[in-house]
């Protein structure tokens, strides 16, 4: 289990940046992954020592190593993860404890209680309630044999104790004190996308305008790379939403709340987009029916239909700002009209044409529901 300070992947930094000077210098100067991971290291670092402190000075309790633990664990990406948290860990140590009570009474020998707690430990913590936390079951288990406490009544409730209450103060830490929100996260990532899309639009557009067919291959790994910008965009939606759960800070600007409509429509255009790139690659790799390219001039307003989602899914990133769709719309109709009334291109032409019309139609529907 690994403490999550709300890392979101690397940002783009400068080259003055990649000093340690340079990282804390762009973690005060501006809003981020810097700034984010220093809040929550600090977070981390209070709530084990307050732990400490109040486990060692208030309750007295001897060894309350668990507690610091616990604190730092909970410190988490969103307030919902460290809410949950507690519930899993403090169930967890719970069963580790209880597992070593059990072992301690009816096995004299300390090695081989060691190695029945650990076993067991680690079956029970694959219980899917646990989550995360089930490795403290057999954790916590083998600390309580390895510490010779196992047959201490008192010393099993210390545990237990200490246990909950750090947990609880690295709740309470996270929960109150800046808790962490994602919404620049969010932010870049439509931003990522919105560029990823129109870039591919763009190829797509001068494949079919040049009639080139060994770009096939290189339009291929570009929708590829753009795959992977989408999945990133799912997650940094998902992880916005969670971080504004149970969030005191959530109705402010830095939520996120405002770029989440533009990046779902962004995701949504992704389907039909990569169903538009397969179909100009099929029809730029064969020469023979039944995908044949259209005849030229269809070609021409076909790129240009491209060029002109392109520049549409561009503008969904900026928020607030019109995102002009009736030259598309022109460009689309009239490629519709020529499927319909030229029957001089021929079946193979108007196949090719219709296979990159449909998907472009459910492209521009979706930017019309943003």
């Amino acid at each position: 289990m690994t403490v999550a300070l709300g890392n979101s992947g690397p940002s783009p930094d400068d080259d003055c940046d990649r000093t340690p000077l340079g990282w804390l210098a762009r973690a005060f100067r501006v809003p981020g992954h810097e700034r984010r991971v220093l809040v929550q290291s600090a977070k981390a670092t209070l709530a084990a020592t307050g732990a400490w402190l109040l486990a060692t000075l208030v309750l007295r309790l001897p060894q309350p190593f668990l507690a610091p633990y616990a604190a730092v664990f909970l410190v988490e990406a969103t307030v919902y993860r460290s809410l949950r948290g507690w519930v899993q860990q403090v169930g967890s140590v719970a069963t580790g404890v209880l597992l070593a009570a059990v072992a301690g009474h009816f096995i004299p020998w300390q090695a081989v209680a060691l190695a029945v707690v650990v076993f067991a430990g680690l079956l029970a913590g694959s219980w899917r309630r646990f989550g995360d936390a089930g490795v403290w079951v057999g954790v916590t288990g083998m600390l309580v044999v390895s510490y010779g406490t196992a047959t201490e009544p008192v010393l099993l409730g210390d545990r237990l104790l200490e246990t909950a209450l750090g947990a609880a103060i690295g709740v309470a830490v996270n929960t109150l004190i800046f808790p962490p929100l994602h919404g620049e996260r969010l932010v870049t990532a439509a931003g990522r996308l919105a560029t990823a899309l129109a870039e591919l639009l763009e190829s797509a557009s001068d494949l079919v305008r040049h009639d080139e067919p060994e770009g096939g291959d290189a339009l291929l790994a570009q929708a590829n790379d753009t795959r992977s910008q989408v999945l990133a965009a799912e997650a940094a939606a998902g992880l916005t939403r969670e971080g504004r759960r149970l969030n005191l800070r959530r109705d402010r600007p830095s939520s996120g709340a405002r770029h989440e409509r533009p990046l779902q429509t962004l995701l949504t255009v992704w389907p039909p987009l990569s169903q538009l790139v397969a179909a100009v690659r099929t029809t730029s790799a064969r020469q023979e029916h039944p995908f044949a390219y259209p005849w030229p001039d269809a070609r021409d307003a076909l790129a240009d239909l491209m060029h002109c989602l392109a520049g549409a899914v561009q503008a969904v990133a900026a928020v607030g700002e019109p995102v002009e769709l009736d030259r598309c719309r022109a460009l689309l109709h009239e490629l519709e009209q020529r499927l319909v009334t030229a029957e001089d291109d021929g079946v193979p032409a108007r196949l090719g044409l219709g296979a990159m019309t449909l998907p472009a139609r459910l492209l521009l529907e979706k930017l019309e529901d943003r």
